[in-house]
């Protein structure tokens, strides 16, 4: 499990994220919503360790992500970010291989080769694996993108906007791939996520943030809720249910 204790980020006299007191579960999908500068990336970062806190504690599966050296972290928790700049002079398998690299240390092994292919496969990636990224649509980088943190092969992955530059169609494929990775592979997916619909369709749990405060966390029944959204977002927000029993916004 992830364990947040009292964590904090102060920016200004104004701007400030916590404290923050949450446990998320190990296994299955947790979506992150709320408005925009409610603290999701924040809080993801600080928990990925790619941003420092200024008070409180992050463990994940026993280990203090503070203290706990890089090369431990890195083999049971992964994170991709918003924004990506890799070079473009890489090949789809090159991209994913980095994945690898707190096993291989860059000398690819037969296994991590294996690992590789299994997950470029997954994505649906083999006829593009040696296309180099700046010859990809934005919805393909982005898939190589995702292919390239499940190679590291954690049993958590942490998502910024995993949707971003995908269409609808493209999105529905990524979050049901996104949910045979937790359901196959036993992976525990946290993920900062924009559409409350495809947060509903697909997570397990949701994270609701506001102001930098988290201010509700369940599974689907508790937060697809049009009193609690409506407070959140400020706007009246309505829930209904589809043929297929799932819940949607309108």
């Amino acid at each position: 499990m992830i364990e947040l204790r009292n964590v904090s980020k102060t920016y200004t006299t104004n701007t400030k994220i916590g404290p923050l007191s949450l446990t998320f579960p190990k296994g299955g999908l947790t979506s992150i919503i709320g408005p925009n500068g409610a603290g999701k990336s924040t809080t993801l970062h600080m928990i990925g360790r790619l941003l420092g806190m200024d008070e409180g504690e992050i463990e994940i599966a026993g280990m203090d992500v503070v203290k706990s050296h890089s090369e431990d972290l890195a083999k049971i928790m992964t994170i991709l970010r918003q924004e990506n700049h890799f070079v473009t002079k890489l090949t789809v398998r090159q991209l994913v291989s980095f994945g690898r690299y707190p096993y291989s240390k860059g000398r690819l092994s037969a296994e991590d080769e294996k690992i590789i292919s299994r997950y470029i496969d997954f994505f649906a990636l083999k006829e593009l694996e040696n296309c180099y990224l700046e010859e990809l649509s934005g919805g393909q980088r982005q898939r190589a993108y995702v292919a390239m943190v499940l190679t590291q092969d954690t049993d958590y992955i942490l998502l910024d906007e995993p949707l971003n530059n995908l269409d609808v169609a493209r999105s529905v494929d990524m979050m049901k791939l996104l949910r045979k990775v937790c359901d196959q592979f036993d992976k525990t997916i946290i993920a900062v996520m924009h559409d409350i619909n495809f947060s509903a369709q697909y997570s397990d749990y949701m994270c609701c943030m506001k102001d930098g405060k988290i201010v509700a966390y369940g599974d689907i029944d508790e937060i697809m809720n049009g009193q609690l959204l409506t407070e959140i977002y400020e706007t009246p927000i309505d829930i209904m249910l589809t043929p297929r029993g799932k819940y949607a916004i309108y």
